[in-house]
């Protein structure tokens, strides 16, 4: 059985907002990070869904007169989340992480409380099924 840990980027090395964040310091983080999907936990550590790119877009596009001064009041918690990354534990078994792999750039990965410990990256994943596998 693989250890998921051996491939899990800790929390202290990942972008991660805090649900309280504005819209604009999370804006400000993107560009700095160059991220496009983030996680989001709360104030007790606890993960609580995953942020883009396009759901704040979205919501600046369907918000009326938005201006900075709108950016600096609205909470990331207050925007409608399209497609949030789902995390697993890290207890789950490889195969699982593979196929959720298929659809998601990085896994959250939650300790058995629910609390963000970090995330294991796609890239991740296919450099070690492509060191199992051998090439002609």
């Amino acid at each position: 059985m693989v250890n998921l840990l051996s491939f899990l980027t800790p929390k202290s090395e990942t972008f991660y907002l805090h649900s309280e964040s504005t819209i604009r310091q999370t804006l400000e983080k993107f560009d700095i990070h160059k991220f496009s999907v983030v996680p989001i936990i709360d104030n007790d550590g606890m993960f609580v869904s995953t942020i883009s790119e396009g759901d704040i877009l979205r919501y600046i596009k369907n918000a009326c007169n938005f201006d900075v001064k709108i950016s600096e009041k609205v909470r990331i918690n207050e925007i409608d989340i399209y497609r949030s990354y789902r995390p697993l534990p890290i207890s789950t078994p490889m195969n699982e992480v593979v196929v959720l792999a298929l659809e998601q750039n990085f896994i959250p990965i939650v300790d058995d409380r629910g609390a963000y410990i970090g995330i294991i990256k796609r890239k991740s994943i296919i450099d070690y099924l492509l060191s199992k596998i051998s090439i002609d």
